[in-house]
């Protein structure tokens, strides 16, 4: 519930400081055509700019980002055994999957977790929780390392980033053609936009946004299957499936952020239902049986 109420306050703090600021600008009169009709090709522009803009805006802060939001400390000079092991085994993996060696850092967390995230395949980020350095057999954490260093290698952020962008572009321009036609056939306003498009685009958008999550979720689980699989190529199929069983026998982790939570080893568990649409990461037993198949 407290996810949803965040989720729901911070689009409608969005969508009101954006029409606010459009407003003033007089920039939502640009996207009216003669007779007070929208022009949808003024609108789809804008929608594009805010809505791919936003997703890589978010996409070139990640690191900075996670670093504060996680509290990662980058491991620069290894000040212990473990450290420096760490440090080999992620220059060792990028180098075999042919991406630049990535910042390697642990942030203080119980939960068993690590994840990627960085702008692109050469400028990243692989984060490991100090729970799961402390849980995990350095064979079981070998193959987590490697699970990171192939969503850089797939450039899943970047891809992800781009379909969330679509996604935005979409909520956007429908949001807004649905608070027009309200405004006009419901509230029978002829000129301008009243607050009955102001309330209806929130609404639209919010709901929207919940749909087209769907999508980008279901992305997610597929690049998840894809790591798994790299994982297995890097560090060993049995290293990877012994990392993803220890995984399964620890509560489920969510001490990640909704933005990260895509490029985690581990994510929220929903078994089935309305619930697993929204899931950033299939079950555990499925990604094991997945590897089992080869």
């Amino acid at each position: 519930m407290k996810r949803i109420m965040l989720f729901l306050g911070t689009n409608i703090a969005i969508i009101i400081v954006l029409g606010t600021v459009l407003r003033l600008l007089g920039v939502d009169r640009l996207l009216q055509a003669d007779g007070g009709a929208l022009d949808y090709q003024a609108l789809l522009i804008f929608a594009a700019v805010f809505g791919m803009g936003g997703s890589f805006l978010s996409l070139a802060i990640s690191k900075w980002m996670a670093k504060r939001a996680m509290g990662v400390r980058v491991i620069e000079r290894p000040a212990n055994a473990r450290e420096q092991w760490l440090i080999d085994t992620v220059r060792e993996q990028a180098r075999a999957a042919g991406v630049g060696m990535p910042e390697v850092g642990i942030y203080d967390s119980p939960q068993v977790n690590a994840f990627a995230t960085g702008m692109s395949r050469n400028n990243a980020l692989v984060a490991v929780s100090s729970g799961l350095l402390q849980t995990m057999t350095r064979d079981e954490a070998e193959a987590v390392l490697a699970h990171e260093v192939c969503h850089v290698q797939n450039g899943d952020m970047v891809t992800l980033a781009l379909i969330q962008g679509v996604v935005n572009t979409f909520v956007i321009f429908l949001a807004r053609v649905i608070g027009h036609f309200v405004d006009r056939a419901v509230f029978k306003n002829e000129r301008g936009h009243g607050p009955g498009f102001w309330i209806t685009t929130i609404i639209a958008e919010i709901l929207l946004a919940v749909l087209a999550s769907v999508i980008v979720m279901w992305f997610s689980r597929q690049r998840e299957f894809r790591a798994d699989a790299g994982a297995a190529e890097l560090a060993g199929r049995d290293k990877m499936i012994a990392a993803l069983q220890r995984l399964g026998g620890t509560p489920p982790a969510e001490d990640l952020p909704d933005q990260m939570e895509a490029f985690g080893i581990s994510g929220r568990i929903a078994r089935g239902g309305f619930k697993r649409w929204f899931m950033s990461h299939p079950p555990i037993e499925e990604r094991i049986e997945a590897l089992r198949r080869g």
